[in-house]
């Protein structure tokens, strides 16, 4: 499923037309209809960068790499850490956290 496959799709869940997307992101209706047409491989990224943020989704969405995972868990049993070791793996956590936030 090419990019024009997917933003279509995605539009008709928004229940929005080409030409209102165009309109709301600044470009020709043309671009849209030609995209959805050609269903590509491969799009402007600028244009790209809006049209994602309008219909509410990643530019990764567009994407046919896999993304990496978004959840990371861990579980512990009894007392295997100390307190300082569990006290490091929450800093570790914290700064996981806080650099996917910066991104």
């Amino acid at each position: 499923m090419g990019i024009g496959s997917k933003m279509n799709k995605l539009m008709q869940e928004k229940n929005i037309n080409a030409n209102e997307l165009a309109n709301k992101i600044g470009i020709a209706p043309t671009t849209i209809y030609s995209m959805i047409k050609r269903d590509s491989k491969k799009a402007d990224i600028e244009v790209l960068i809006r049209i994602a943020k309008e219909l509410g989704v990643s530019v990764e969405y567009f994407s046919d790499e896999p993304t990496a995972p978004t959840t990371l868990a861990a579980h512990f049993d009894g007392d295997e850490y100390t307190e300082e070791e569990l006290e490091e793996i929450r800093q570790f956590a914290e700064f996981v956290k806080n650099r996917n936030n910066n991104k």
